[in-house]
């Protein structure tokens, strides 16, 4: 799927994830006719339950909010390193962290870019903190060879810090495994 595409339907790419895979934003009835016409190529459109506008330019008055309650943190840097959904590059500093969260509300997540980075840096394993599972589902297809967990509850601890461990992952040291 193409976000030119959602685009000419008046949809929102919220999420890039890769693999051909884009979350759309819109309205029901933008929706509707992104159902009616599928790109070519797109077997299925499938509806999500959200509570939000999340990564749309109708979270946009949020950002600002936001931004000011953002001022009265002290963020320390990042210990690991830290690759943004902005983009899917790197960000060294405490307060560039936050600045790309806060932003990030209004603005499309790019896993994409975010699995491009994990290529290049030679990342042997992932651990995601949702409960879902979806991005380590991604991240499976897109970077096979390596070792992915998703931390479903807190049961789980103990394999993710075995994983990092055995990975010889900075995160590991950093978790106290």
């Amino acid at each position: 799927m193409s976000v030119a595409h959602l685009e000419k339907l008046g949809l929102t790419a919220a999420n890039v994830n890769g693999a051909g895979q884009i979350v759309a934003a819109g309205t029901r009835e933008q929706l509707a006719a992104l159902e009616a016409d599928k790109p070519e190529g797109v077997r299925k459109v499938v509806a999500l339950k959200v509570a939000g506008a999340f990564h749309t330019h109708h979270m946009a008055p949020a950002v600002a909010r936001l931004e000011e309650a953002a001022t009265s943190l002290a963020p320390a840097d990042p210990k690991v390193p830290y690759v943004s959904n902005k983009d899917g590059r790197t960000v060294s500093t405490g307060d560039e962290v936050v600045s790309r969260l806060v932003g990030q509300v209004a603005n499309p997540v790019r896993w994409d870019l975010c699995m491009e980075t994990f290529k290049e840096l030679g990342v042997t394993a992932l651990v995601e903190v949702c409960p879902g599972g979806t991005l380590t589902g991604l991240a499976k297809r897109a970077l096979p060879g390596v070792a992915t967990l998703a931390l479903k509850t807190p049961d789980d601890l103990d394999a993710a810090r075995t994983l990092l461990a055995e990975a010889g992952s900075p995160a590991a040291d950093a978790a106290g495994a």
